[in-house]
């Protein structure tokens, strides 16, 4: 390792735990893997601010918050795969009933995918049009919402049991879940810094709720599937095709070309976007999802890099400046890599 690499490798480390000091986390973890060797594993702080609070470890599970949107995306893959779905631009309207047949008229399965579907819930519950379906890009859950109720109506089961028996036994994964009970394991949500921590557990593991936690390892382990095409130790756990569908782009083009290209909810890397969480400097294919806690799970395919980063503090990167403090991370990872560490 040169120095240069030496003192990059060492500004990571002080870049991840400055974010967890400034924003009020109390905990952080980075476990990257390069050429399928791990190359870095960090762990500090504590579940919580409280005072006994357990120690982060390589077996502390944090909560991935939206980043879940990678598992559901995979699913999505499948049902496409399986042909359970005929067609990335059918309507929804063609698998369901339950829906607003005029205000989702031109709605298709990609739409939802990609955050390009236009349409919000107001403070009421009721569901409204933001823009003209594939105009344009706005992140909002109603999207997830009804590709979670799909793939459950398609397969008879949430898309969680559905990859625990496609994927997550072949893995061999056991600190990856939906919790429903409390855990030595578990790290805390931070709220308010100075109010008692938030446990993340839900009520189902149906994939349903913001209940998803996993390892550091585990997390970086999924990007690796993902990086290898379905692929680990030799058994292709996944088909390639799934896993090349949900992260390639797939959104239409934009007449605003700031906006962020995706995969299947994934940020995925073409052109260098503004509104992209994903800095300019990362190379082309890369791809990217994070959690409003500030897991985020970084795969870069031209340099053969994972990143697996946690935080537990809810807004962790700030207000308006988030994309910011992403983009900064993103460049720094490929900026180290691509001098040759």
């Amino acid at each position: 390792m040169n120095k240069q690499s030496v003192q990059q490798e060492e500004e990571l480390i002080y870049w991840v735990e400055d974010i967890k000091d400034k924003n009020g986390s109390s905990a952080a973890a980075l476990y990257i893997i390069k050429d399928n060797q791990v190359v870095m594993e960090h762990y500090s702080g504590r579940h919580s601010h409280e005072e006994n609070a357990r120690h982060v470890q390589a077996d502390s599970r944090f909560n991935v918050a939206s980043a879940r949107k990678s598992y559901l995306g995979l699913a999505a893959a499948y049902a496409l795969y399986d042909r359970y779905i005929e067609s990335l631009d059918d309507p929804i309207t063609r698998y369901t009933t339950d829906l607003d047949s005029k205000l989702f008229k031109d709605t298709t399965i990609r739409h939802l995918l990609t955050h390009s579907h236009g349409l919000d819930v107001d403070e009421h519950g009721h569901c409204f049009r933001e823009f003209r379906t594939g105009t344009s890009w706005a992140y909002r859950n109603i999207g997830v919402d009804i590709m979670t109720k799909l793939i459950a109506n398609l397969y008879g089961k949430g898309f969680p049991q559905l990859l625990e028996e496609r994927v997550f036994s072949k893995l061999g994964l056991e600190q990856t879940g939906w919790v429903t009970e409390k855990d030595e394991n578990l790290v805390n949500i931070i709220g308010e810094v100075n109010e008692p921590p938030l446990s993340g557990i839900g009520t189902t593991n149906d994939g349903t709720e913001k209940n998803l936690f996993v390892s550091p390892r585990e997390f970086a382990l999924w990007g690796l599937l993902h990086l290898q095409k379905g692929r680990i130790d030799g058994e292709q756990i996944v088909p390639a095709e799934v896993i090349e569908r949900s992260t390639s782009i797939q959104n239409g083009r934009y007449a605003d070309s700031s906006l962020p290209d995706n995969g299947f909810f994934w940020y995925v890397q073409g052109t260098p976007r503004m509104k992209s969480e994903i800095g300019d400097r990362v190379p082309r294919g890369s791809y990217q999802i994070l959690g409003v806690t500030g897991p985020t799970l970084l795969i870069i395919p031209s340099l053969n890099v994972v990143v697996a980063k946690m935080y537990n503090k809810r807004y962790n990167y700030g207000g308006k400046d988030y994309l910011y403090f992403l983009r900064e991370f993103s460049n720094k990872v490929s900026d180290l890599f691509s001098s040759g560490k």
